[in-house]
């Protein structure tokens, strides 16, 4: 394949940058403690100083893998998966997730929501940074919006960014992992000060598993 076609491969996204796939159990979130197969997509820009998978950003980092080999794997393990990153919507995720749901798949997404929505999604998680807005249609159609808490200014960005979503979308908290000890605390304080909110904790670290 030329350098011009594999380019236009990823572009149009039948081709994605693949850091790693993996079944394991969901972790995070409104889903946790469920089976599913993560699909983890390389490349992204919003720049957390706490990512806890810094070497995801460079989509260059990783082969760009054909779609169909990405699903023909899922399928044999999960009727649900979870697309990660990285931020996914980097890229087209509309082929991915098309041949996802062909094969009668539950699609979950995790995302900043930094880009312009793509794909067919089943259940869509918003995780908004402060340093890359999400994208108006990310807040229309969010069914979890995840806020990670690393100081108590966070506290002030999680009521401004739940203001913006839609009346079904369900809210969570999250301690970023290094300051847990520290901040989980204040997140059990503030949860039962304001009970709309709800407390998301990283499971699968706390059990040792991927």
């Amino acid at each position: 394949m030329s350098k011009n076609n594999f380019d236009h491969e990823v572009s149009s996204g039948r081709m994605l940058p693949l850091m790693e796939a993996f079944y394991t159990i969901q972790g995070e979130g409104f889903h946790k403690g469920s089976a599913a197969y993560f699909i983890r997509i390389g490349g992204c820009d919003v720049g957390c100083h706490w990512c806890d998978v810094k070497e995801s950003w460079d989509p260059k980092s990783h082969p760009p893998t054909d779609i169909r080999k990405i699903v023909k794997q899922a399928s044999n393990f999960s009727d649900t998966i979870v697309v990660t990153g990285g931020e996914p919507l980097m890229w087209n995720m509309e082929p991915l997730t098309t041949l996802l749901k062909e094969k009668n798949l539950k699609v979950h997404l995790e995302t900043s929501g930094a880009y312009d929505v793509t794909g067919k999604w089943d259940w869509f998680c918003l995780s908004p940074k402060k340093n890359k807005n999400p994208k108006k249609k990310s807040y229309k159609i969010a069914d979890e919006l995840k806020v990670i808490i690393y100081n108590k200014h966070d506290f002030k960005f999680a009521e401004k960014e739940s203001k913006k979503i839609n009346s079904k979308c369900k809210l969570f908290l999250q301690p970023e992992w290094s300051k847990r000890d520290q901040i989980m605390p204040l997140i059990v304080d503030y949860v039962m000060k304001n009970p709309k909110w709800k407390v998301s904790l990283q499971t699968h670290k706390y059990l040792k598993i991927p």
